[in-house]
């Protein structure tokens, strides 16, 4: 198998970076408002990665009290000047799943 990303496949899962972090914490406020609730801890655990015209993430995040959600990040590419965009996610993950495409 190979690492390489090809465009509009899902990349190997890797652990979260400080830019994976950035990402998620200005998504955070959408998240909370779509949920109606204020998380203390907001890190990212995971992603996957795929490429389209931009790239999107699909991050494992850990909202503390073992609580997790996927979170499915869209980042245009940088000349259309467009903000990043919470996509969908889904609630009631745990550790241990997986990130996957959805």
């Amino acid at each position: 198998m190979t690492s390489k990303m090809m465009t509009g496949g899902l990349s190997e899962a890797k652990s979260a970076t400080p830019e994976i972090q950035e990402l998620v914490d200005e998504i955070k406020p959408t998240f909370e408002g779509k949920n109606n609730k204020k998380y203390e801890e907001f890190k990212a655990v995971s992603y996957k990665s795929q490429v389209v015209a931009g790239v999107m993430y699909y991050v494992k995040v850990c909202l503390g009290n073992d609580e997790y959600a996927h979170l499915k990040i869209y980042r245009p590419l940088p000349h259309t000047e467009k903000p990043i965009e919470l996509v969908d996610f889904q609630m009631g993950k745990t550790e241990d799943d997986e990130v996957t495409y959805f």
